[in-house]
């Protein structure tokens, strides 16, 4: 039996929010409550007059389509690190939002702040980039520039809308562990399972997320009745949506909704996520309503890493955490 259908999303259901005051420097008192009620009721919110440029888009999209079309022999020439940089291979296995693995029709390329190796933060580490890859390398560093500008914004509304200082949230991400992916959905017409789609359903690990979508379509939400609903794109927007670590440091008041993608288009699809994720040494515990600091916490880098291990086990390149 095929995959009912999901139904079309009414747009009340995932608000959507005008970023201009946030993103020219003005708090906004409106907007950041708008931005509070979405984190709280839905986990997902649009976002427009963001302030990232479409040709950014624009000459991500154009580098990456060039990518992707080569062939699979060169494309894992360039395969995965364990720091999460460089190609992840079409149709990948994986555990992630599965206790058995499942396949995702889906292929991807990450990268994340250049930093040499470190010991003390295996986190970091050089970025993978492929043979002739110099525009792809620049136009996956412009947009993570922009991207990452558009996550301190967003980083600043939510603690406000937490009734936090505006810095709290801040102090979680810097120094910049956030990593950027442009994935590439070819389409499939009738999948049976849903352990054979898109992506399979789950939540993001993370902080936030900050999703560029085309106009084919594909990403679903689940609702809190358990019901899953499409989450259409909408020109000149974002869909942002919260992760599991920002559920975990505001005591669950901000939601993480599991989410999934079938591309029914019969086109390719593409989407360029930014993924913010906090700092290594980050704690991953709560941290609002008169929390005590705990020490013996999760910290970010060993919370990533096992995750990582979980969602991405291909190839035998990442260790256990």
């Amino acid at each position: 039996m095929s995959i009912p259908v999901s139904r079309r999303l009414d747009f009340t259901e995932i608000p959507v929010t005008d970023l201009s005051d946030l993103v020219a420097g003005k708090d906004d008192p409106a907007t950041i409550d708008a931005l509070g009620a979405a984190c709280r009721d839905v986990g997902f919110v649009y976002i427009q007059k963001h302030g990232v440029a479409q040709d950014l888009i624009d000459d991500l999209l154009a580098a990456s389509d060039e990518f992707f079309a080569r062939p699979m022999d060169e494309k894992m020439q360039s395969l995965l690190s364990d720091r999460l940089r460089g190609y992840l291979p079409l149709r990948y296995r994986s555990y992630e939002g599965e206790e058995t693995a499942a396949t995702s029709n889906q292929e991807g390329y990450w990268m994340g702040v250049e930093r040499p190796l470190n010991p003390q933060n295996k986190l970091d580490g050089p970025n993978v980039w492929p043979e002739e890859g110099e525009v792809l390398r620049s136009a996956m560093e412009a947009y993570y520039e922009a991207a990452d500008a558009l996550s301190g914004v967003l980083q600043r509304a939510f603690s406000l809308a937490l009734g936090q200082k505006s810095d709290f949230l801040r102090n979680l991400f810097n120094p910049v562990q956030s990593l950027l992916k442009v994935n590439h959905y070819p389409p499939q017409a009738n999948p049976t399972t849903v352990s054979n789609i898109g992506v399979v359903p789950h939540s993001d690990e993370g902080g936030f997320t900050i999703l560029w979508q085309d106009d084919n379509g594909g990403l679903e939400i689940e609702s809190k009745s358990g019901e899953w609903v499409e989450a259409p794109p909408i020109p000149g927007t974002f869909v942002v949506n919260l992760g599991d670590a920002m559920q975990i440091w505001t005591n669950g008041e901000f939601s993480s909704t599991p989410h999934r993608v079938i591309n029914r288009s019969g086109v390719d699809r593409y989407s360029i996520p930014f993924f913010a994720y906090a700092r290594s040494d980050a704690p991953i515990a709560p941290l609002m309503n008169g929390a005590i600091d705990d020490p013996d916490a999760e910290l970010s880098e060993a919370y990533q890493r096992r995750h990582w291990h979980r969602i991405f086990p291909i190839a035998d390149i990442l260790e256990p955490a």
